[in-house]
């Protein structure tokens, strides 16, 4: 079986800075593997695009520049946030505003940010919500482990169905209604669980 759309990938690697450093970024082993249904967006298009056609067992060796991983940063996102925006019944938490302290913040849409602490004034807080890796070049290096088909399911929602979700805290999956093709996605709760 090979990795194309719609198959479920799990696979083991390592990711480090690609400036010459060799500075490792993040290790998946293989008691934790990263899972995933390919082609469905879930993870960078240019990583699952080097992964494709490959088998189990297969290495993979690959460089992402920062336009084909997490972009380019942007001055645009940083921005000031009115200092109010973090106040609790009247009072600053002092310890959440710590320089370079990473906050989850949410906009008017409901949409989810982690900003960064760069500043805090009287009046504002200035925050950089630039993806971490924003403007690196990325150095992928791994293994295929194992490839299966999806189910019908996972192929509806657009990711896999497992007991434990891949960020480690056993969030897993909450799907209790259908979702037909029409309907978001996300609307099966099925996702990490840690928020």
């Amino acid at each position: 079986m090979i990795i194309e759309k719609g198959k479920v990938v799990s696979v083991l690697y390592e990711l480090r800075l690609a400036d010459g450093s060799d500075e490792l970024i993040e290790k998946v082993n293989e008691n934790r593997p990263l899972q995933y249904l390919q082609g469905h967006g879930n993870l960078l298009p240019k990583f699952e695009a080097n992964l494709e056609g490959l088998t189990v067992g297969d290495t993979f060796d690959f460089v992402l520049k920062s336009d084909e991983a997490y972009g380019p940063v942007s001055k645009e996102a940083i921005v000031d946030v009115p200092i109010s925006v973090f106040e609790v019944d009247g009072k600053i938490d002092e310890e959440l505003l710590t320089i370079g302290n990473v906050i989850p913040m949410m906009d008017n849409q409901g949409n989810r940010f982690n900003g960064k602490v760069l500043e805090v004034t009287l009046d504002n807080v200035k925050m950089d919500f630039n993806h971490p890796l924003a403007g690196v070049d990325l150095h992928f290096t791994g293994r295929v482990l194992d490839i299966r088909e999806a189910t019908p399911e996972e192929l509806m929602h657009g990711h896999i169905h497992q007991a434990s979700s891949g960020c480690g805290c056993d969030g897993g999956c909450s799907c209790t209604t259908e979702v037909t093709e029409s309907e978001d996605t996300d609307a099966c709760g099925c996702g990490c669980g840690c928020n």
